[in-house]
Order: structure tokens, then sequence, then C-alpha cells
């Protein structure tokens, strides 16, 4: 199975698990292994001045992070619970056209130090940095931190 068919996979997936995202206008999801984009229609997302609205932006950023995890895990073959434990918004410059939000994972040794706390504590946080982007400036930009937490059985 190729890589963007488990991305579809994991959008159509995902669409099921959290149903606000079927009205965000998400279009499909870009994956190399170790960058994700996500990017949503403007129209669906727009606020009364007719950009775009601060909590989609920041609803399609938070996901896009959490994603990235989640799709690195089942690469390792898991199937962990991730969450959002805190997060800093940066809102730098209205958003007027259909949208990404891209994330990449940390470094080799900061992402294999996660993988390696995941496998011997079943818990581990991963930092990240996800940005929007319009006309290759930063119109948002989200700090966050997610940990990873192994399923109970």
């Amino acid at each position: 199975m190729s890589r963007q068919q488990n991305t579809d996979e994991f959008l159509e997936w995902l669409r099921g698990q959290i149903p606000l995202i079927n009205y965000m206008g998400f279009k499909p999801l870009q994956f190399d292994g170790n960058s994700l984009t996500m990017s949503a229609e403007l129209a669906p997302n727009v606020n009364d001045k007719g950009t775009g609205f601060g909590g989609s932006l920041a609803t399609v950023a938070t996901l896009c992070g959490w994603s990235l995890i989640t799709l690195h895990l089942r690469s390792l073959g898991r199937d962990d619970d991730v969450v959002i434990r805190d997060s800093h918004l940066e809102y730098f410059l209205p958003v007027t056209e259909d949208f990404a939000a891209v994330a990449t994972l940390p470094d080799a040794e900061a992402l294999s130090a996660f993988n390696q706390r995941m496998d011997r504590k079943g818990r581990a946080r991963m930092d990240l940095v996800i940005e929007i982007r319009q006309d290759d400036k930063v119109a948002l930009r989200l700090s966050g931190s997610y940990v990873a937490l192994e399923k109970k059985r």
C-alpha cells in the first residue's frame, strides 16, 4: 500500500473520530514520513472579516501536530493515544485564501529519544512547531507539546 493510500485512509478514519473536520473543507493530506501538510478551504473557516477564523486556524494547526505524531507512531506499528498538553499560538497575518498547516518531526536525536521513551515507559512528550503560511510568510505559528500514551489493554 502506498504512503498516499495510507494517508487517505488515515484522513477517512480521522473524519469518523472528529466529526467537526467534516465541515472544515479538508483536502487530501500530504505526508512524506517526516512532514505533514494538512490543507483546508478558506470558505468554511471564514470569520466576519472574510479572513480565516482564528479558532479554525488553531484547530487545523493543533490537529496537524496531533496527526503527525499519530502517523509516526503508526509507522512504527504502534497504536497509541496522543493528546495535546499545551500550546502557544501566535497570529501574524490574516489568512485570505485556502491554507495549510505544516508540521515536521524533530531531528533524529530527539525522535530517537521519543521512540525509546515510548518503548521503555509507554509515555513520551514531543514538542512541535506548526506553521500556517501565506505567500511564503508565517500567518500563524503554534508551538505545542504533545504527549503519546500507550493505550490500556
